[in-house]
């Protein structure tokens, strides 16, 4: 099982979420938006899955109110998904929310029924503990609805 530690130094930060990121391109495929969740890494609470003395995924938590935070991004590694470590870091997250003193955990993704593999990512959220909150139709695109889930801690 991966070793699950927290990254202080922003610019290591940023190198381990630029790694996985980039491999991950049929998820983080818009550059833009792949370098926005890289720069923003930098200030966010880092948790890193390490194996084997390499990164092999990572999550950040960013708060959005004075009790709550949100996973803003979240990659596991191609050839390391399906084996645990997305579970092992959304169960870090959570302890480390409630350490910090949040009461609640959110988190975005495109709603259930859109793309087979965003259903996947909705299935994962459900079955870490997450329920729905609300759909924003608009706050990306008309193609892409936003699915807010929420987990209080």
């Amino acid at each position: 099982m991966p070793e699950i530690l927290p990254i202080a130094d922003p610019e290591q930060k940023q190198a381990v979420a630029r790694q996985v990121l980039e491999a991950l391109t049929d998820w983080f495929g818009i550059e833009e938006s792949r370098e926005e969740y890289i720069r923003d890494s930098a200030s966010q609470l880092f948790l890193c899955a390490w194996e084997d003395g390499a990164p092999a995924g990572f999550l950040c938590l960013k708060e959005t109110g004075r009790v709550t935070a949100e996973v803003a991004v979240m990659g596991v590694m191609p050839d390391r998904r399906r084996c645990g470590l997305g579970r092992a870091l959304m169960r870090a997250a959570i302890a480390s929310a409630r350490e910090a003193g949040y009461s609640f955990l959110q988190v975005k993704t495109v709603q259930m029924g859109r793309y087979p593999d965003y259903d996947e990512t909705n299935r994962f959220y459900l079955a870490m503990g997450f329920r729905e909150f609300e759909v924003f139709p608009l706050l990306w695109d008309e193609a892409n609805p936003c699915q807010v889930y929420v987990m209080a801690l």
